[in-house]
């Protein structure tokens, strides 16, 4: 018997907990904010904004501000220093470092121990209870799992306070029982040269059972490709027979899709999609026919939602779940047990349903382009590109795009620069295509393209393979949960990759 056949009727029941969490999620979601209101209360944020008094959520709605990280990075800063009862009671140890804001190159988020435990570790829980439950003839736990982290440092020269990725976070606190059905081994899993650790990750991986990996999409494709080029074997089901699934999340899935199914060729691979941030542990895709995520509201995270079209106003209105409607994005906005309170984390959803809540990301807050009202959103973007490779057979490996506001003829267009893994044989049809699609998915860049007047047809321009990596690894991101922006209202990032293109063609 087996590890998974063992511990299955935990998920078991584990599962029947969760179908009954799902259908209780507004009355979950006003009893977390309250324990969390009470426990915080006497902290210097809780003082500030009277948590005792706070009885309820309305209460909470008019005594507690909205936030974004520059207006508690000082809070965090004198977290980081070492002090207590802050945002949350007592001392917090560990710090996830996420991409910067307009004023600085990195973010520090808190993570607590009841964060962990509550939030990240309970998530990837809920995860595994899905997967089992969707696949009852899994063997997951009978082989190794490999788990993708980046690396983590001393925070400030003070002592027992730390700062890295989150997944480097996770895999410093996680249970010894769990290191015994992981690879690589933790000094190689937390390694800060993302180079040299894909290719040990790789040796030491080759002649494991390997069941299960889990990662950020792009980063785990470059350790894939190593792992083909060590052992000279290009499926990779070749190399573990008994791999069967990839647990995804930091970017879209949709453009690494099919290059996924080019080289693990088994039937029984499955693909399930998280929602797992440096804030928390936010969605699964629980059911694999549908790829829209299941909200996780019984974790340490209380959520609000902002209409996209408030956010960036003086006085934005965040609704509770119980308010939200379907097909309107909105702002995410959470509460943690890590001390995080009404903050806006950056990201933008859409719901496809309400009890249970089911919604997909839809961008993020600062990854559009609306120079001309186009108002052009990840979510779009992804689904034009998604057609455009169906249609011409190609394949994008990165992408960014921005808006050129006028060239030298007076006109304008959106930009974009592709790393095609696989090229289209006909670059215009390729942009033809996008660009089509673009215009019926979305109805104002459609408006601005009409006869060409606001708009002229967007311009691709094809950047040499590997090249966003580079551009990456200058910006000491290479690895971890690091991503490419994919969209840009300004022209900063564009300009600096053209700039490499340049030099790399000199």
């Amino acid at each position: 018997m087996g590890i998974t056949s063992i511990v299955r009727p935990y998920f078991n029941k584990k599962y029947q907990q969760l179908r009954q969490s799902e259908m209780n999620a507004d009355a979950e979601q006003r009893e977390l904010l309250m324990r969390m209101v009470r426990q915080a209360q006497n902290t210097e944020w809780g003082r500030k904004h009277h948590y005792a008094e706070i009885q309820s959520y309305e209460d909470f709605q008019q005594q507690v501000p909205i936030s974004t990280y520059e207006e508690v990075k000082g809070y965090i800063d004198r977290m980081r220093h070492g002090e207590k009862d802050v945002l949350w009671p007592g001392k917090v140890k560990w710090y996830a470092k996420s991409s910067g804001t307009t004023n600085d190159k990195s973010k520090f988020i808190p993570v607590s121990k009841q964060g962990l435990k509550d939030t990240h570790y309970a998530g990837s829980e809920h995860v595994v209870t899905y997967y089992l439950h969707n696949n009852p003839k899994s063997r997951l736990f009978d082989g190794r799992a490999l788990i993708l982290g980046g690396s983590h440092e001393q925070n400030y020269d003070v002592k027992e306070s730390l700062v890295g990725d989150l997944s480097a976070i996770l895999i410093e606190n996680i249970s010894p029982l769990a290191n015994l059905v992981r690879v690589p081994k933790k000094s190689t899993a937390l390694l800060s040269d993302f180079e040299i650790k894909r290719d040990l990750i790789a040796r030491e991986a080759k002649d494991k059972n390997v069941t299960n990996l889990s990662g950020v999409p792009s980063w785990m494709l470059s350790v894939l490709t190593r792992l083909q080029e060590v052992t000279g074997k290009q499926d990779i089901s070749a190399i573990w027979p008994n791999l069967e699934v990839f647990f995804h999340g930091g970017v879209a899935f949709t453009p690494y899709r099919e290059r996924y199914k080019e080289i693990v060729s088994s039937p029984n691979m499955h693909y399930m999609e998280t929602y797992n941030a440096s804030e928390g542990f936010f969605g699964v895709q629980n059911e694999p026919s549908d790829t829209s995520m299941l909200l996780l509201t019984n974790l340490g995270v209380f959520y609000e939602f902002i209409p996209l079209e408030e956010v960036g106003s003086e006085n934005p209105h965040a609704l509770p779940i119980w308010e939200v409607e379907t097909d309107r994005n909105y702002a995410m906005v959470i509460s943690t047990t890590s001390g995080l309170w009404r903050y806006q984390i950056g990201d933008t959803v859409k719901f496809t349903n309400l009890r249970p809540y089911k919604f997909f990301i839809s961008g993020r807050t600062k990854s559009f382009i609306n120079a001309f009202g186009e108002e052009l959103i990840v979510d779009n973007a992804e689904k034009g590109l998604a057609e455009a490779c169906s249609k011409t057979g190609a394949e994008v490996a990165e992408y960014t795009a921005a808006p050129v506001f006028m060239d030298s003829n007076g006109k304008c267009r959106h930009q974009w620069i592709i790393d095609f893994r696989k090229e289209p044989q006909d670059l215009s049809e390729f942009a033809e295509t996008l660009d089509k699609a673009l215009q019926r998915i979305n109805s104002d860049y459609e408006a601005k393209r009409y006869k060409d007047i606001t708009l002229q047809p967007l311009e691709i321009i094809k950047a040499p393979n590997g090249l966003f990596d580079q551009w990456l690894k200058s910006k000491g991101k290479l690895g971890g949960q690091h991503k490419v922006p994919r969209l840009c209202n300004d022209r900063k990032i564009a300009d600096e990759i053209l700039a490499m293109i340049s030099n790399d063609e000199k």
